[in-house]
């Protein structure tokens, strides 16, 4: 059985719920406006943030939600202005950001960290100060998916349309990356840099299979979401598994069902 009367458990599980909440809401701009990469970019810069956060003894996440929206805002300015050059610019902030986050951790004097825990997360040793920190993103969230509904929806199936009727396309798409940005942070503990591109995806792309506009398909990613990371953290406590790597065989396996099913089974297209 799960231990729910001890406090680790209780801030795994809040984190899982909060982290869904997150990834159901963003997901589906990540998915329809096929900026993935871009995303895969920040998150994996992030941790040259984190690595600097801990050489000056702060918080690990406060270093990287300052790296994610400066690294947010110069992929959306590079992808604007240089588009045939984005990927190698984003390649190269990939790996700068990864390797300053490496150099920095081991400098750091009196600190034995574990970079795995940051590559592949560690939602056990998640702190009730984390979760207010991811519950006051996730608010921040919800707020500009609501209020900015429709401009984000406009860029992300036409760019060029949403011109022509007046919208700012600069401006919202600075936005939504720096929407991203936060989304990536409050993963980044539940299942780590390496897995939050598959966890911000998946639930949006199985929801996307069964429902056709966006409130729909957010909600059914948030429940997707909140079930996975529950059952990912019953399963890893009971199997002595890693919580995020296991939440992820989750999320994918139910993917490759759900396209299996809907391909290639009899009136699973339908």
């Amino acid at each position: 059985m799960i231990p729910l009367d001890q406090a680790f458990m209780q801030n795994a599980l809040l984190a899982g719920l909060l982290a869904s909440i997150a990834c159901g809401l963003v997901g589906p701009y990540v998915v329809y406006r096929r900026i993935s990469y871009l995303a895969g970019g920040v998150a994996h810069a992030v941790l040259g943030g984190m690595g600097i956060a801990y050489f000056l003894g702060m918080s690990p996440l406060t270093g990287a939600l300052a790296m994610a929206i400066v690294v947010a805002l110069a992929i959306g300015w590079v992808s604007l202005r240089y588009p045939a050059q984005e990927d190698t610019i984003i390649s190269a902030l990939w790996a700068i950001g990864m390797a300053t986050g490496v150099l920095f951790i081991s400098r750091t004097p009196g600190y034995n960290v574990d970079l795995l825990s940051y590559l592949f997360g560690n939602i056990l040793i998640i702190r009730r100060e984390d979760l207010l920190l991811m519950a006051g993103l996730d608010a921040s969230i919800a707020l500009l998916v609501w209020l900015f509904r429709k401009p984000f929806l406009a860029i992300s199936f036409d760019r060029e349309f949403a011109e022509t009727r007046g919208v700012h396309v600069a401006f919202f798409h600075y936005l939504m990356l720096v929407m991203v940005s936060l989304t990536v942070v409050v993963l980044i503990q539940l299942v780590g840099l390496i897995l939050v591109i598959a966890l911000l995806t998946l639930p949006t792309a199985i929801a996307g299979q069964y429902a056709r506009s966006f409130p729909p398909i957010m909600a059914m990613a948030v429940v997707q979401g909140m079930a996975y990371t529950c059952l990912g953290l019953v399963i890893a406590y009971e199997s002595d598994l890693p919580a995020g790597a296991t939440i992820i065989v989750l999320v994918g396996s139910a993917y490759l069902l759900s396209t299996f099913v809907r391909r290639f089974l009899p009136g699973g297209g339908r």
